[in-house]
């Protein structure tokens, strides 16, 4: 419920600061917009102005073509009508933030989506002391507890490696922003080539242009046979038993998602195999975000909300709810969240 002079309230078009008159993460069009990350559900067309990060501009023109964009690198200061906005590493993809307000001697922040994981492709999250805390609970359930990077990527490049024994491709169905990028880095390459769908290639090309250092692709028309029979396939659900993979011939499939954390949820999609790999935090990481802000008061947005609405409360926090449009840029099967 909001209270008398909240930095942060609810507004048909999204999150709006008031004194400062601008929107976190719009949904609808705005004059002033502050974008957490690239991601179709937050970053959307047709805004007048758009503030986000240095690290991220790359990726938001790839995506958002020719907009009107500030950018500010990490932890620098603007303010905006007395407000002090500054953006901070959410861990989430390249260029992803936490947007701290300050006002009146009063500090919010808004996550957008985060991990606490390490990621080689994007900088560590980085908690920020607050008043109030807006999180994400994408993975707000105990269940979701991933493995340390190492070992779900052992298991991929095994996977991959099986396959390529047997003279087969292996498909690994990945969204074409963050989660295709977090897979290359972890790719051995030394198994066979690798190929990425188009959807992904102008994401690659911002990722280096970042500094992000990505194993080369080979475009699927320059394999050969013998090529294509040991290639690691990067590809967006959606492009799975389209045209496009004919290509490959004989091949096993996979996807790549927190949902694969679930018992059935590889049945249900009716992939070969599943790996729970993840850009979002999962409850620990939830947990440990949250506490080490110190805010009191905590406000959860799309995911396992009541869930961790009560959860909270009972730690003796101010816990409530925003409701938001945010959501998945593509649909997994099953409606899986990325």
């Amino acid at each position: 419920m909001a209270l008398p002079n909240d930095l942060i309230v609810q507004r048909p078009e999204g999150l709006y600061c008031p004194p400062g008159d601008f929107y976190i993460d719009p949904w609808r069009r705005v004059e002033r917009a502050v974008i957490t990350h690239a991601h179709a559900d937050h970053a959307r067309n047709g805004h007048a102005h758009y503030l986000a990060t240095q690290a991220s501009e790359g990726v938001l023109r790839a995506r958002l073509g020719a907009i009107t964009l500030q950018t500010l690198p990490y932890g620098e200061v603007v303010e905006h009508r007395g407000v002090r906005v500054s953006l901070h590493p959410a861990g989430h993809v390249l260029g992803s933030a936490q947007v701290r307000v300050e006002h009146a001697g009063r500090v919010w922040v808004a996550s957008g989506d985060y991990k606490v994981a390490a990621d080689p492709t994007c900088a560590p999250f980085e908690p920020v002391r607050c008043d109030v805390f807006i999180t994400e609970s994408t993975f707000g359930l105990p269940i979701y507890r991933w493995q340390p990077d190492a070992l779900v990527f052992a298991d991929i490049n095994a996977w991959w490696a099986g396959n390529a024994s047997q003279g087969r491709a292996s498909v690994l169905a990945c969204y074409s922003f963050g989660k295709a990028q977090r897979l290359l880095s972890g790719l051995d390459a030394s198994i066979g080539p690798i190929v990425c769908h188009g959807a992904a290639d102008p994401i690659n090309r911002a990722y280096r242009a970042a500094g992000v250092v990505l194993p080369e692709t080979t475009p699927a028309t320059q394999l050969d046979k013998a090529g294509a029979a040991r290639a690691m396939v990067l590809c967006p659900p959606g492009a799975l038993g389209g045209v496009w993979l004919r290509r490959f011939g004989d091949h096993s499939d996979a996807f790549a998602s927190g949902w694969m954390r679930l018992r059935g949820g590889r049945r249900r999609g009716g992939f070969d195999r599943g790996f729970a790999l993840s850009d979002h935090a999962d409850w620990p990481g939830l947990m440990s975000a949250i506490a080490a802000t110190g805010a009191q008061r905590v406000i959860v947005t799309h995911g396992s909300v009541p869930v961790m609405v009560r959860h909270l409360g009972a730690q003796g926090l101010l816990a409530e709810a925003f409701e938001t449009e945010y959501g998945d840029e593509q649909d997994p099967p099953e409606g899986a969240p990325a």
